[in-house]
């Protein structure tokens, strides 16, 4: 199974930017969903994730107050909605489906990946 993520581009500080993954695990509704990043010459690091059941949300220290993880059932999306942006949100970003919420949260485990999507951010 291959996650799909889209809504990447450049953006100037302060402007925003929406993130979308599609994906078609099953059952949907079993799995947790996430969002991580990738800064250049670095590990993947945790953004934000939600439960199978919609709440609670977890995010990270960085973007609390700015970014807003969602997900769409019927669609079988997660949305990332990023506010104010900063130059240091430029990164690679990737989606992710986990069974285990902890996990995923925690130790950046997930069952299926998707293949990240570009967002930079200009000062």
């Amino acid at each position: 199974v291959q996650l799909q993520a889209s809504g990447g581009g450049s953006v100037q500080a302060g402007g925003s930017l929406r993130l979308s993954c599609v994906a078609p695990v099953r059952p949907f509704n079993n799995y947790n969903l996430g969002w991580f990043r990738q800064f250049p010459g670095k590990g993947r690091e945790f953004v934000a994730a939600i439960r199978w059941s919609g709440d609670p949300t977890e995010y990270a220290d960085s973007v609390k107050g700015r970014f807003t993880v969602s997900r769409d059932n019927a669609k079988k999306m997660v949305l990332l909605q990023m506010d104010n942006l900063k130059p240091e949100d430029t990164a690679i970003y990737y989606c992710a489906a986990a069974e285990n919420f902890l996990r995923l949260v925690r130790g950046g485990e997930a069952d299926y990946w998707g293949q990240g999507t570009l967002v930079t951010v200009s000062s």
